[in-house]
């Protein structure tokens, strides 16, 4: 049985964070989003994060992810997916709604176990459904946006192998996204296009990894573009 990493280990993938920081980030995420659904309305001011921190011993530190993670989880069973609360987001492919919630933290989740993963030296691929669900997901909620697009409009496409492909498109109204069709996604002529597996576009769309060994076609100068606007 391998040894348990210490806490106070690096997260290469977060600079400046240990593996006792990844956890705590965790755990006061799914604290902070339970008492949203509750408590909170759409437009309401943004609220406070409670202050607690996680403790620091291992066996109380998996205690209380688990505790808390069953307290988000009671409190989306309870709000149920309808329910409006207070987001960050703006409301346009992604509402603000209870259900909206519930499928941000799967992504937060996702990737924040890829970080602990690779903070232990044993970083494994994303799950197939669960990589094609965050690629759409941040699509939806980070870059569906009203901020204008500061360069020329352009299209991005991403291409995800067998799990199908979306194109972004930003401009002077801002960024928006379309699920392609097989046909489209074939004859289509973005101003590039980036092609890998399910993980690998969503590790990326995270910046978890470089874009370096994944295939791109077009202007290879507009993911970077994008990445830095975001």
């Amino acid at each position: 049985m391998s040894p348990r990493p210490s806490l106070d280990a690096d997260v290469p993938s977060c600079p400046g964070w240990t593996l006792y920081d990844l956890a705590n980030h965790l755990s006061e995420g799914d604290r902070f989003w339970a008492r949203i659904v509750l408590n909170t309305a759409p437009g309401d001011e943004r609220p406070s994060k409670d202050g607690l921190a996680a403790p620091t011993e291992p066996e109380a530190l998996i205690t209380w992810l688990a505790d808390s993670t069953e307290k988000l989880l009671t409190a989306l069973s309870e709000a149920g997916p309808d329910r409006s609360c207070w987001a960050w987001w703006e409301p346009l492919a992604s509402p603000h709604t209870a259900a909206a919630v519930a499928r941000r933290r799967v992504p937060e989740s996702l990737i924040h176990t890829y970080d602990a993963q690779l903070a232990c030296g044993a970083p494994q691929e994303l799950p197939t459904t669960e990589a094609v669900d965050a690629i759409e997901e941040f699509l939806s909620t980070v870059c569906t946006v009203t901020v204008p697009w500061p360069g020329e409009p352009a299209t991005m496409d991403y291409h995800a192998a067998g799990a199908g492909a979306w194109r972004q498109t930003v401009d002077a109204t801002g960024s928006r996204f379309t699920r392609l069709t097989a046909a489209e996604a074939v004859e289509s002529k973005p101003t590039a296009a980036i092609y890998g597996t399910p993980s690998q576009i969503a590790l990326l769309m995270y910046m978890r990894i470089p874009a370096g060994p994944l295939r791109m076609e077009g202007d290879a100068h507009l993911l970077q573009q994008l990445q830095n606007w975001g």
